[in-house]
C-alpha cells in the first residue's frame, strides 16, 4: 500500500452542476475557502461553459476572480469546452484547466454537441495554445464504462480516446464512470487494458456512486496502481446530460476507507465533514455521504450565517 494518494475535490463544478438549486456566489467562494482549510490542495472550481446549458456554473468566472490567490502547492481547476472557454477562463485569473470528451458518440453530442472527434480537434486547438511552463491540463473520458445512451462502451474505445488525450499532450487522463455503473472487476479489466498506452502515474479515477460501489472501486484501483481520485464533498453531484447519475463518490468516505488502509490523504476528514454539513444548510437537504450520517446528530453541524 502507498502511504499518500491525491484527491482532487470536484464538488464545487461537478457537484453543483446538475443541481436544481443555484448557490450564490459567495457561499461558492466561502466552500471553496472552508475545502482548501481542510487541506484540499486541488480543487474543481468551476466551469467555463455555456450559461444556458448549465446555469450553475454561469458565475464560475467571478467566482474564481474573487478566491484569494493559490499558494504554490495548490491547483484550482477550471472545466473548459473549447478556446473560448479557455480565453474566459484565462481572463479570470486561471492557470489548470480539465478538457472534457467522452468514449460514446451519443454521449459526446448530448454533453458537448460535438462528436467525439470534433472534440478532440477542439482539444488540439487548446493544447496549441497552453503554456507548458505555468499551465496544467487534464483530460476527461465520460463514459468510461458505460453510456445511459449506448450501453455497454467498449475497452477500446476508451483505449482510443485515451491514447488520442495523451498525443494531444493533458498530462493526466481521468477515467469517469459517469452513470455509476462500474465494478470493482470492472475497474481493475479497464485499467488492465489501459496500462500499455496509459501509465497508471497519469491515471485518475473520476467515479459516481449510483450502485453504492463508489468507494471499493477506488479501493480496487488502489489496489491496480492508481494514486489519483476525484472526489465530492458530501457526496453531492450527478451529471445533466446522463439521466440517473447520483453523486460522486464522497470525499470524506474515501478518505475514511483509504485510512482504514493506513493510507494517508493529508486532508483532516473531521474538518471536511463539518464542512459538509455546513454546506447542506445552504442546500436546505442531506448530503449522501455516509460519514455525515453519525455527525448530524453530533453537535458537528455548523449553520449557515
Amino acid at each position: 500500500m502507498p502511504d499518500r494518494v491525491r484527491i482532487v475535490e470536484v464538488g464545487p463544478r461537478d457537484g453543483l452542476q446538475s443541481q436544481e438549486q443555484i448557490l450564490p456566489s459567495a457561499v461558492k467562494i466561502e466552500w471553496i475557502e472552508r475545502l482548501a482549510g481542510c487541506g484540499l490542495a486541488e480543487i474543481e472550481v468551476g466551469a467555463f461553459v455555456r450559461p444556458d446549458r448549465v446555469p450553475a456554473m454561469a458565475d464560475s468566472g467571478e467566482v474564481l476572480a474573487a478566491l484569494p490567490p493559490p499558494t504554490d502547492h495548490q491547483r484550482r481547476w477550471v472545466l473548459v469546452p473549447n478556446t473560448r472557454g479557455l480565453e474566459k477562463a484565462r481572463a479570470a485569473g486561471a492557470t489548470d484547466f480539465a478538457f472534457f470528451t467522452a468514449a460514446s458518440e451519443t454521449f459526446s453530442a448530448k454533453n458537448t454537441g460535438c462528436s467525439i472527434e470534433a472534440s478532440l480537434d477542439r482539444l488540439l486547438r487548446i493544447s496549441d495554445s497552453i503554456d507548458r511552463d505555468r499551465e496544467r491540463l487534464r483530460g476527461y473520458i465520460s463514459t468510461s464504462f458505460g453510456c445511459p445512451y449506448e450501453g455497454e462502451v467498449s475497452h477500446g474505445d476508451v483505449l482510443r480516446i485515451a491514447e488520442a488525450l495523451l498525443g494531444l499532450g493533458v498530462e493526466e487522463v481521468v477515467i469517469s464512470d459517469t452513470i455509476g455503473i462500474a465494478t470493482p472487476e470492472a475497474v481493475v479489466g479497464l485499467l488492465k487494458t489501459l496500462s500499455p498506452a496509459l501509465p497508471v502515474e497519469r491515471t485518475t479515477l473520476h467515479l459516481h456512486d449510483t450502485g453504492g460501489l463508489a468507494c471499493t472501486n477506488a479501493l480496487a484501483a488502489l489496489d491496480g496502481g492508481v494514486r489519483s481520485f476525484d472526489a465530492s464533498s458530501g457526496g453531492l453531484g450527478g451529471c445533466p446530460f446522463a439521466p440517473g447519475a447520483r453523486g460522486n463518490v464522497a470525499t470524506e468516505d474515501l478518505i475514511a476507507d483509504l485510512e482504514s488502509r493506513g493510507v494517508e490523504t493529508g486532508i483532516d476528514r473531521a474538518e471536511l465533514i463539518r464542512t459538509s454539513l455546513w454546506l447542506e444548510g445552504h442546500l436546505r437537504s442531506p448530503l449522501p455521504a455516509r460519514s455525515l450520517r453519525s455527525a448530524r446528530n453530533s453537535g458537528d453541524r455548523q449553520p449557515p450565517p
